[in-house]
């Protein structure tokens, strides 16, 4: 055969390959339907019971509403999140792993850890920014403080005696408090627990003093009285909170941190399977039901594009690794 027709010959096989394999991508592999054709799991990094897990379980039930398919959740707690991206990171890039994941093992760990199993910016494609929400600065009852200000004395008064909880090393409570610290020059022993509920259930019981921790989790148990609340860590005053001032209007000018949730599907994951799957997401967080339902618990939906969530993660983990290094914060 003459070599420029064995050449012409050769590159349409590799484009119909290619083509297979993108429609391959799009179908089941299980039962050769339209994605999707069998269950989705949404892998969470954390325990159940904080936010990252309640956040999940509404996401899988929009799923499961908008594909007409069992969509199930998997905590894969561990190392700040990183053993559960780590596990969503290998599944196969069929759309039938996903991950739900906050700021933590996205933007923080891969500063925070020398060695990860993952990239994200590499192995993750964004698929939906789904919500934010405030930390809210918080004291069991028996620390002497009603302010951001007494707070600041108390612990320059007595170096190294405060604790502070969080869910876990690379977690935005953790980073959260470590930046307070570099912006306050007090020191405190920082206590990780493996996930948020577990360190409001220890700062509840007086184990620890202090955590910046999710409004999501929280607010029941300061309405309860069980744990005092100071500020929150937005520019703007929580609507589910407005009593309480932001840590700029605390005294801190320049502090801000917020927590956020997003869903994430393999850097090899299709890109028709991703416009789907973020269809689905962003349909739902316009409706005013889930806008109040999010409301309720301190959130706001996300609205920001595929485009624009990936610019911010980018933005966001060089934010996070300036303050790690500042604060020469390491895992506990």
């Amino acid at each position: 055969m003459p070599r420029q027709p064995l050449a012409a010959t050769i590159a349409v096989c590799l484009l119909l390959l290619s083509a297979q394999h993108a429609m391959a991508q799009l179908a089941s592999p299980r039962n050769g339907h339209a994605y999707p054709g069998s269950a989705i799991r949404i892998v969470v990094g954390q325990t159940a019971g904080g936010a990252s897990d309640m956040i999940a379980r509404m996401v899988a039930q929009r799923l499961a509403e908008a594909f007409k398919q069992t969509a199930i959740v998997e905590n894969r707690a561990g190392a700040a999140g990183n053993i559960g991206t780590e596990i969503a990171v290998k599944a196969a890039p069929d759309g039938y792993t996903l991950l739900l994941s906050s700021a933590g093992p996205i933007v923080i760990n891969p500063s925070l850890y020398p060695k990860l199993g993952y990239d994200p910016l590499r192995d993750l494609a964004p698929i939906a920014f789904i919500a934010t929400s405030p930390l809210v600065l918080v004291l069991h009852p028996a620390v002497p403080a009603n302010t951001v200000k007494e707070l600041i004395a108390l612990a320059r008064a007595r170096q190294h005696h405060l604790s502070y909880g969080s869910g876990g090393n690379g977690s935005p409570p953790h980073v959260t408090a470590e930046l307070f610290k570099v912006m306050t020059g007090v020191q405190m022993t920082h206590v990780p627990f493996k996930g948020s509920a577990p360190s409001v259930v220890a700062l509840v019981g007086g184990q620890i003093d202090l955590s910046f921790s999710s409004v999501t989790i929280t607010l029941p148990q300061i309405k309860a009285g069980r744990i005092r609340a100071l500020a929150v860590t937005s520019q703007r005053r929580s609507t589910v909170l407005p009593q309480l001032p932001t840590m700029v209007q605390a005294g801190l000018p320049g502090f801000e941190s917020q927590q956020w949730f997003g869903l994430f599907g393999q850097s090899a994951l299709h890109n028709e399977i991703i416009q789907r799957l973020n269809g689905a997401v962003t349909r739902w967080l316009d409706s005013p039901d889930v806008r109040r339902r999010l409301a309720g618990e301190g959130a706001e939906p996300g609205s920001l594009t595929l485009d624009e969530f990936a610019s911010f993660i980018r933005g966001d983990a060089i934010r996070w690794a300036r303050v790690i290094k500042v604060s020469r914060a390491t895992p506990d």
